[in-house]
């Protein structure tokens, strides 16, 4: 497992990052397209996790609500599947929300539950999923979330389930410590119920049984921020062979050229 830490001291990747146009212009969209093309010759990771951290943080940076902050960070979550899903990214798995996050304030998470039920369906219906034909699958632990919203969540699955060609995964109401939980529970049944002998148990029933079951195995990993921490997420999936880098910045100020850089360390270093 390789960990990159990206600070705001000088490095290369400011002065990659100088020799790309900042303005969201036709020339900055055509360029980015053709370095994606290039880079498309290399390597390609199969799959991508994001933390996608900040949201509060930058709300509070630019002076609005903490929900527009959460807003921008959904806005840029499509952002980026799409950036991946040009690249040849097969599988994107994002940090939408913790089980620890049903800690925050009441009117918090009220606004994230109100969020998720009134994007999610849009996400599915979006040109970046029917373009690219995006499964996208809800990980995590369905107990804690309201009726009304899983009967949403259950839409949304139902409506992507014969996409085929990529993967979202979006771990809601997830931590890795409660996925790892569900399988060996899992295991446990399939013991009770003479399915399996205890001696059948090894590293991959346990990751059969895992949310992330039938994904490629987890390339790289993607923090913002500048938080240095895993935050109980993919914790099994982070295993030797996994890049990990985290970036200091907001998620919603993580750009593509920041993207591009990370693919081509990723290149190099394969």
């Amino acid at each position: 497992m390789s960990t990159v830490t990206h600070d705001s001291k000088t490095t290369d990747k400011e002065v990659f990052d100088s020799t790309i146009p900042s303005s969201p212009n036709s020339l900055s969209k055509h360029f980015h397209e053709f370095l994606i093309k290039i880079l498309r010759y290399g390597k390609i990771p199969r799959h991508i996790g994001f933390i996608m951290d900040g949201n509060r943080r930058f709300a509070r940076k630019i002076n609005v609500q903490t929900t527009e902050g959460h807003y921008m960070g959904f806005l840029k979550m499509e952002e980026v599947l799409d950036i991946c899903l040009q690249l040849g990214v097969k599988v994107v798995t994002v940090y939408a929300f913790s089980i620890e996050n049903f800690k925050r304030p009441k009117e918090e998470v009220d606004a994230l539950m109100h969020l998720a039920k009134t994007k999610l369906i849009e996400l599915c219906q979006s040109q970046t999923v029917k373009k690219y034909g995006v499964c996208v699958r809800i990980l995590g632990n369905m107990s804690y979330v309201s009726q009304d919203l899983r009967e949403v969540i259950e839409e949304a699955v139902e409506m992507t389930k014969d996409n085929n060609r990529s993967i979202l995964n979006v771990c809601f109401s997830y931590t890795s410590r409660d996925e790892i939980t569900n399988s060996v529970k899992t295991i446990v049944k399939m013991v009770e119920n003479k399915q399996i002998q205890v001696e059948d148990i090894d590293e991959n029933l346990i990751e059969k049984c895992l949310f992330t079951h039938g994904c490629p195995p987890l390339e790289i990993l993607i923090r913002t921020s500048g938080e240095i921490r895993l935050s109980d997420f993919l914790l099994w999936q982070c295993h030797q062979d996994c890049h990990i880098h985290f970036e200091n910045c907001y998620w919603p100020e993580f750009s593509i050229w920041k993207m591009l850089q990370i693919i081509l360390e990723y290149q190099l270093a394969n």
